[in-house]
């Protein structure tokens, strides 16, 4: 019996990075005194673009050049 953790998918993996660091942009703005509504923006865009970014970029597989 080999005991190992289940497939995720590439798209799951990057949406939570995306949240994960959506939530600490968004607390680390509010904590440093940004407006909530310009924390919450820039944590959406910045999110966006690490899902984006880890979906198209982050894949364990090398090639050879």
């Amino acid at each position: 019996m080999h005991l190992r953790l289940p497939s995720i998918d590439k798209g799951v993996q990057a949406f939570v990075w995306a949240v994960v660091f959506f939530l600490v942009i968004w607390i680390g703005g509010k904590a440093v005194g940004v407006e909530a509504a310009t924390s919450f923006t820039i944590g959406l865009v910045a999110a966006f673009l690490i899902w984006l970014l880890i979906r198209t970029r982050g894949d364990d597989t090398r090639t050879r050049a």
